[in-house]
């Protein structure tokens, strides 16, 4: 027999909290940076910023799972982890409810980072939620396209950064946008190996993700070039910044080039390991980048 799963464990289920660092690492290392170049961390507006981007990715992930799962999309032959919808454990309107809860939640931080941060604050906010919403809902999900590598690039790394930064006083120059590229090629990189994992039942079911476009030895590629890429970057920060200590980054490398050779070698659910990697690469570079600012 079964043993029976908790309410607790079936909603840490739908959070998916093994990648929500994605949203964390950005906006400590945007703080680090906006600290890095003269401004004060104010705590009130840096914890408010990281409730506002949690919010919104557990948001997205509970949308996410009750839109594929009424779409029917998340079958018996589903590779990745367990969804709630799918599985009966959750009907999709109270899991869609505690979504849109999660968003009038970052909604509210949001009020007070407005009062702060001015009208770009609340049109990057806007933009968030509605991107949030668009990734899975709507005539054209972002995440039955393409798009969604650029989508998570953008909003995981490029926004959240250069957010930070502009909250904690500072307007965001060439070296937030350099840092901000390098943390969302490793979001990037994260759903590239859940597409790429997804991509015989996702073409069943008529999406056209990039890794379905690119095919297994092209996705392996993209795969290396996104975990390979921030570390190229950090020679460019070096220079925009020459007094910064970005070098404790290059720490974390050697776990990036080991998920690397292993991409191309591995299938099926194994890529389920590797996505948790990747994340947690993506968390540790961040954090030796943090240091590394703070102690420059």
């Amino acid at each position: 027999m079964t043993a029976p799963v908790s309410a607790f464990a079936i909603w840490m289920m739908a959070l998916r909290p093994r990648t929500l660092s994605l949203s964390v690492v950005p906006v400590l290392v945007g703080a680090g940076l906006a600290w890095n170049l003269g401004g004060m961390i104010e705590l009130t507006s840096l914890l408010s910023v990281l409730v506002a981007a949690i919010s919104i990715q557990i948001a997205t992930n509970l949308l996410n799972d009750a839109q594929d799962g009424e779409r029917g999309e998340d079958g018996p032959d589903r590779l990745g982890p367990p969804r709630v919808t799918a599985l009966g454990l959750l009907p999709a309107r109270r899991v869609k409810a505690v979504g849109w809860g999660f968003f009038a939640l970052a909604a509210l931080a949001g009020i007070y980072l407005v009062m702060l941060g001015g009208w770009p604050i609340l049109a990057l906010g806007a933009v968030s939620v509605l991107a949030g919403w668009a990734y899975s809902a709507g005539p054209r999900p972002i995440s039955h396209t393409a798009l969604g590598e650029l989508f998570v690039l953008t909003f995981f790394g490029i926004a959240a950064v250069g957010g930070t930064v502009w909250l904690q006083g500072d307007f965001p120059g060439w070296e937030s946008l350099v840092v901000g590229i390098a943390l969302g090629a490793f979001a990037a990189a994260v759903l590239l190996v859940n597409n790429h994992r997804d991509a015989a039942s996702d073409a069943r079911q008529g999406r056209r993700t990039l890794a379905m476009l690119l095919g297994e030895r092209g996705s392996a590629r993209l795969y290396g070039l996104l975990m390979l890429l921030p570390y190229g970057l950090l020679v460019l920060l070096h220079r925009l910044m020459p007094e910064i200590e970005v070098w404790p980054a290059v720490a974390s490398l050697p776990l990036a080039w080991v998920l690397v050779k292993r991409f191309p070698h591995i299938q099926g659910r194994e890529f389920n390991h590797l996505l948790a990697r990747t994340a947690q690469t993506q968390l540790l570079y961040g954090l030796l980048l943090v240091f590394g600012l703070a102690v420059s």
